[in-house]
């Protein structure tokens, strides 16, 4: 196996004084993890400065950096930084703005912040009121330059009156930065009883001095600067030194994978580090599944899923971030990824479940009542809510992706084309294949139903018209608006009723699937729960689902032709009149 990759190192330190104010209501802390924990959610550091006088200040500054900190990691892996951030930070506003109208001693609490993410090989900044993030960094050129902007309003009689703080409107906008790191950059978090007593020359020059002194005794330097220059607040400095850098790459895990030899193809019989294929499960034009065995335990069976022999590094990149994503979800609804010290070559293993797929079932002449197709799809839904909670598109959902388990358990299958926001892996490399079947992808997938030409991007909506779409072809064997064929250029006109194909299936539920593949985003379910809940009330509490669109939303062109004709024949109606009762 190659060897364990150099992880993030950095040194962290702070200080913090009361100065000539009675009470410090600044709170500044930091948290350095180890392990999978730094590779998968990074360094976090955050410094607050409370307002709202008495103890509530401080009250609300070291409420909101120690949540901030517990909080950040226990977010899904699969969020973006900044997406966790908002999250929480937003969520510490709602939390702030209520607790301080509680009460006339509360009234007006509220606290700046700034919270700087160091990960992997970037840097992603947080940022709401006048405390500042500045960064440090050596060169030909020594170069301090700060990373956030004040949110204050300028005030004849007071120095700055703060324009932006959590807690302080019910609305709060965070504004958020990000940028490469480099081995020696020194960060700065400072409150303004730092920044506001000392110039960016002073300041530079005091964190220059972290690459021979701690980051602890360059934080108290700082403060005793400040203070000796006659800060009027309290002075609360918190300095990350980069002490070392990971190498390139998405993730650690995924240059190891990358890295390992791909097999060759293999028939049932064969063996690979440890394991017996059993059989060929599935082939597509870039990946290969088998069953297989452990060879000294033979009754143990996993799924093992490889790429073909001529595929290339992007091909292997984005097997990476599958088997990444996969072993992020925990819920039995899926398979499970297994740890197999023993591997040597490129490939992950999941949990092997007998059954079959819905697909093979419809292929097998199976007909599902309406009782049975309407619990496949609300056993669904509650698998992709799952995913949707941990910011993962699916982006695949259809009857051959859907297993019905020997065991009477249904769990999805194949994030070989899901996303998310945790990473930037479109960029990074290409997709095992193309991302959904035509099918089953929403009219806003494709360009030429899209004004600017310019297809969405597939969300949880989409997701959810997949959805939609499975649980009609359940019932009748069709597509609601056809089959369509790839490369084919659909046009969307209104769904079929379902009832023309089975008219067994009640008003209720044909509701539910023509609101579920309802043509416009905006009319079909947002979320899987608002859509499971629909399918709970079942007749106790029916949608109500216009049949047709209106011609003008259908196709508006049309109507104005046909509208611009009948004019016209209503004109040249009345002209005939006239003329002929002047004859």
């Amino acid at each position: 196996m190659p060897p364990a990759q150099a992880p993030l190192r950095v040194d962290l330190g702070h200080a913090s004084q009361a100065g000539p104010r009675p009470r410090n209501e600044d709170y500044a802390a930091g948290v350095t993890p180890a392990g999978e924990e730094l590779e998968s959610k990074g360094i976090l550091a955050a410094v607050a400065d409370g307002v709202g006088g008495h103890a509530n200040g401080r009250e609300a500054s070291e409420y909101c950096v120690r949540s901030l900190l517990a909080d950040y990691y226990a977010t899904p892996d699969t969020w973006a930084t900044a997406h966790a951030l908002d999250k929480l930070i937003v969520a510490l506003n709602r939390w702030l703005y209520s607790h301080s109208r509680r009460a006339k001693e509360t009234a007006g609490m509220a606290t700046t912040l700034s919270a700087l993410v160091l990960r992997g090989r970037r840097y992603v900044t947080a940022h709401v009121g006048d405390t500042r993030i500045y960064r440090w960094r050596e060169g030909p050129a020594e170069q301090l330059t700060c990373l956030t902007s004040d949110h204050v309003w300028a005030h004849p009689e007071l120095n700055n009156v703060l324009a932006r703080a959590v807690g302080l409107d019910e609305q709060l906008t965070v504004d958020y930065g990000d940028g490469d790191l480099a081995e020696g950059d020194v960060f700065l978090i400072a409150s303004d009883g730092v920044w506001g007593a000392l110039d960016e020359a002073r300041l530079a020059r005091l964190l220059g001095t972290a690459l021979q002194v701690s980051a602890d005794d360059c934080a108290s330097a700082l403060v005793d600067a400040a203070l000796s220059a006659g800060s009027h607040d309290n002075a609360t400095a918190l300095v990350v030194r980069i002490v070392a850098l990971p190498p390139d790459g998405l993730r650690d895990s995924l240059a190891r994978v990358q890295a390992l030899v791909l097999p060759p193809a293999l028939k049932p019989g064969q063996q690979l580090d440890g394991l017996e294929v059993v059989e060929t499960l599935h082939q597509s034009r870039v990946t290969l599944l088998y069953r297989v065995r452990t060879v000294e335990a033979p009754t143990q069976e996993f799924v093992l899923k490889t790429l073909r022999p001529d595929t290339d590094a992007a091909d292997a990149a984005a097997l990476a971030h599958e088997e990444w994503l996969s072993r992020r979800i925990t819920s039995a609804d899926f398979p499970q990824i297994i740890p197999w010290p023993a591997r040597r070559h490129l490939y992950y293993l999941m949990s092997w479940h007998a059954g079959a797929t819905l697909g093979r079932h419809l292929q097998q002449g199976r007909r599902f009542t309406v009782a049975e197709a309407a619990d496949l799809a609300a056993r669904t839904l509650k698998a992709l809510a799952v995913l949707h909670r941990l910011a993962i598109i699916h982006r695949d959902i259809k009857p051959d992706n859907v297993h019905l388990g020997a065991d009477g358990r249904l769990r999805l299958l194949d994030l070989g084309v899901a996303a998310s926001d945790g990473h930037d892996a479109a960029t990074l490399f290409n997709e095992i294949n193309n991302p959904g079947t035509p099918s089953y992808m929403a009219p806003e997938l494709f360009a030429h139903n899209v004004h600017n030409g310019t297809p969405a991007s597939a969300n949880e909506v989409s997701d959810l018209y997949a959805v939609g779409v499975t649980l009609y072809e359940l019932l009748t064997r069709k597509y609601p608006y056809g089959e369509i064929e790839p490369f084919q250029n659909p046009r969307f006109g209104d769904p079929v009723p379902p009832t023309r194909y089975r008219p067994d299936i009640p008003d209720w539920l044909e509701s539910i699937l023509l609101k579920a593949v309802a043509r416009a985003p905006k009319d079909r379910f947002e979320t899987a729960e608002e859509f499971l809940l629909a399918l709970e009330r079942g007749a106790q509490r029916p949608l109500r689902v216009a049949r047709r669109t209106p011609l003008l939303q259908r196709d508006p062109r049309l109507a104005l032709k046909l509208l611009a004709g009948g004019s016209l024949a209503l004109n040249l109606l009345l002209l005939f009149l006239l003329l002929a009762r002047r004859l």
